[in-house]
C-alpha cells in the first residue's frame, strides 16, 4: 500500500508526538522524520494547527472502525472491548498516545476526540449490556488492562496474555447478571 506525502507527514508527527512530546514535535522535526521538505510539510499543513486537526481526525476515524467491529464481534462487544485492550503498536494505538500528548499540552480538539470516543465505547457497551453501571465497569477494566498493556510495552515487556481468561470469565458472569436482570 503506497502512503502519500500528508499521510506520512501525520505518521511522523504522531511518531514526534509519542516518542518526544509535544514540545520537540516542531515542524522541522515532523518534516524531517517524514522525509519531506518544510516547504512540503507546509503545502499539506500551512500550520501546526492544522496538522494537530488531522491528526485528531485521524484518531476519530480510526477509533470509528474500531467501534463498527466490536459492535459487530461474534462473541459481544464486551469481551472484544476486554480482548482488544492491550497496546499492540497499531495505528489506532499510536494515534491515541499521540493524541493523548496533546490532551496533555492542552489541546481542546484532542480533549474533544479522546472523550468523544470514549463515549462511543461506553455507549456500544452499554447498548449490548443494558445496564450503564456495568458497562462502565467492563469499560474501566479494558481502559487499565490497556493502561496496564502500555506502560509495560513502553518499558519492554509485554503484557501477559494468560491473565484475560480470568478477566474474560468475569466479564462474562457481569454479561450474565445483564441478561438476568433483564428476565422478566
Amino acid at each position: 500500500m503506497t502512503t502519500t506525502s500528508r499521510e506520512r507527514i501525520v505518521d511522523a508527527y504522531a511518531e514526534a508526538l509519542a516518542v518526544d512530546g509535544e514540545r520537540h514535535a516542531t515542524l522541522e522535526a515532523v518534516a524531517a522524520r517524514a522525509g519531506v521538505s518544510k516547504g512540503g510539510l507546509l503545502y499539506h499543513f500551512p500550520s501546526k494547527d492544522q496538522l494537530a486537526e488531522a491528526l485528531c481526525d485521524r484518531l476519530v476515524a480510526l477509533a470509528a472502525a474500531d467501534i463498527e467491529e466490536m459492535r459487530n464481534s461474534p462473541d459481544g462487544p464486551a469481551r472484544h472491548y476486554i480482548r482488544t485492550s492491550h497496546y499492540a503498536d497499531t495505528s489506532l494505538d499510536r494515534t491515541l498516545i499521540a493524541v493523548a500528548r496533546l490532551q496533555q499540552a492542552g489541546d481542546p480538539r484532542a480533549s474533544a476526540a479522546i472523550e468523544l470516543i470514549s463515549d462511543q465505547w461506553l455507549s456500544v457497551l452499554h447498548d449490548a449490556l443494558g445496564d450503564r453501571d456495568i458497562a462502565r465497569t467492563v469499560k474501566l477494566i479494558g481502559d487499565g488492562l490497556y493502561h496496564n498493556a502500555l506502560f509495560s510495552a513502553l518499558g519492554g515487556r509485554r503484557a501477559r496474555a494468560e491473565l484475560d481468561e480470568g478477566l474474560l470469565a468475569v466479564i462474562d458472569r457481569l454479561i450474565d447478571q445483564c441478561v438476568d436482570a433483564r428476565q422478566p
